[in-house]
């Protein structure tokens, strides 16, 4: 008789419950999660796992669900840094008489660098791993990803008025260019196309957006259809609602990640099915501007991949992918008039798999499978906040708290270690988060 030799592998996660979310619904006990290098090696149940393997570590997870990362498909990170400046305003006067007018005054390098490492911070420690990120200086934004260790899509940033970034359409268009080669290869960070919106955003530019994210192989992220003000405007100026615009400029097909989209006609949801177009809903900061509703379980029964984003920390307040996705199927079900709506294991996909897919990286992350890398999040389930248990997806959506997340790991790579930030210089973040704030409550309109 031959013993098999126990083969060695990077770090075995033994977990009380996976959560794979691929297969739909799918809750495994008792099972274990083989990593080597950035890769998940197997999937298999912990006494198949000790067998087999023989770890250089161990973590051993007895009263956890193991998920994956969760995937924050639509982010403005950099504003972390004017959480709580200007609320409870409509969205337009929000934007033009308080955040754009502050951002003109200290928008660069240090603001955005500072923004994001405190956005990394909070999300890690709520259980995300991965950000679709939108805002200006994307240069600086991806060097602080690839520095922080975490997973990024970084937006290259198209609108018709100078900034500090750019003073013309054709440098916004040189500068994205530069930033996507200097991430091309790179195994966290990636890049989009970041237009902001049909109303800041010309035809022509529209135009050379979509030659070049097809030459690019790159996603197109906007905001769209984000209220009636908007919608209304644009018929008044080309007789077209945004969505038949960008059906015209070719833009609606499968690159395209558009956001929002509280303000949709069936026609739309269907145009969006067929071409396979990606919707980010971000329910709290559409509830916190008087936006409108997503229709989101319209959208999943029509069969659009849904993803799930905070939005930025200036109009959310926070970065809480837990909060948000149960912000999320709650609303659904008000919407769309159905308690069955939009159930838990559908939000927990799409603050997973459907994010992951959104962005392009469904082969890579979104769920928990041989071959993807290891970007997974530990959620402590013995809290007193979740304690009987009886269905471990309706727990996960609907009673856990972010701070109930107490290990997270980045392409195998240890990020958060029993609620305990990993290579992280906390006294220093909040040091300059302090400056910022002095900084920006003297020059705030």
């Amino acid at each position: 008789m031959t013993l098999s030799i126990p083969q060695p592998i990077d770090l075995l996660i033994e977990a009380r419950w996976v959560v794979p979310v691929e297969p739909h619904g799918v809750v495994l006990e008792d099972h274990a999660v083989v990593v080597q290098g950035e890769h998940i090696v197997a999937l298999l149940p912990i006494a198949e796992a000790r067998a087999a393997y023989a770890p250089r570590e161990c973590v051993t997870l007895a009263e956890h669900a193991l998920i994956p990362g969760l995937v924050n498909a639509h982010t403005h990170n950099p504003m972390t840094l004017l959480r709580g400046l200007a609320d409870d305003l409509p969205l337009m006067v929000w934007l033009e008489q308080h955040i754009w007018p502050v951002e003109a005054k200290v928008l660069g390098p240090e603001f955005v660098r500072d923004g994001v490492e405190l956005a990394v911070a909070e999300m890690i420690r709520g259980g995300t791993t991965c950000a679709n990120e939108n805002y200006f200086f994307p240069d600086a934004i991806g060097a602080t990803y690839r520095k922080l260790g975490f997973r990024a899509v970084v937006g290259l940033p198209v609108i018709e008025f100078p900034t500090p970034w750019a003073k013309s359409r054709d440098e916004y268009f040189e500068r994205a260019g530069e930033v996507h080669d200097a991430f091309l290869g790179d195994p966290l960070v990636s890049t989009a196309f970041a237009p902001h919106a049909p109303y800041t955003v010309a035809d022509e530019s529209f135009e050379r957006i979509r030659l070049l994210a097809d030459q690019l192989d790159i996603p197109v992220h906007l905001h769209l259809h984000e209220t009636a003000h908007e919608v209304g405007q644009e018929k008044r100026q080309s007789g077209l609602r945004p969505f038949q615009r960008l059906q015209k400029l070719g833009l609606i097909n499968d690159r395209l990640i558009a956001v929002h989209m509280t303000q949709l006609t069936d026609g739309e949801i269907a145009a969006c099915a067929e071409a396979g177009v990606s919707v980010v809903h971000c329910p709290e900061s559409n509830l916190k501007l008087a936006s409108g509703f997503c229709p989101a379980e319209k959208l999943r029964r029509a069969g659009v991949n849904l993803a799930i984003g905070t939005d930025g920390c200036a109009s959310n307040n926070d970065l809480d992918m837990f909060g948000e996705l149960r912000t999320a199927a709650l609303l659904a079900k008000a919407v769309a008039q159905d308690a069955a709506a939009f159930d838990a294991a559908c939000a927990l996909r799409a603050a997973t798999l459907g994010g992951a897919r959104a962005l392009g990286l469904e082969e890579r992350i979104g769920s928990i499978a041989p071959g993807k890398e290891a970007d997974l999040a530990a959620v402590r389930l013995s809290d007193l906040e979740t304690q009987p248990l009886y269905h471990l997806a309706s727990q996960l959506a609907y009673a856990t708290g972010r701070q109930q997340v107490s290990d997270v790991w980045i392409a195998g790579r240890r990020r958060l270690a029993g609620r305990e930030l990993v290579d992280f210089d906390l006294a220093g973040l909040q040091a300059r988060t302090r400056a910022w704030r002095e900084r920006i409550a003297a020059i705030r309109p």
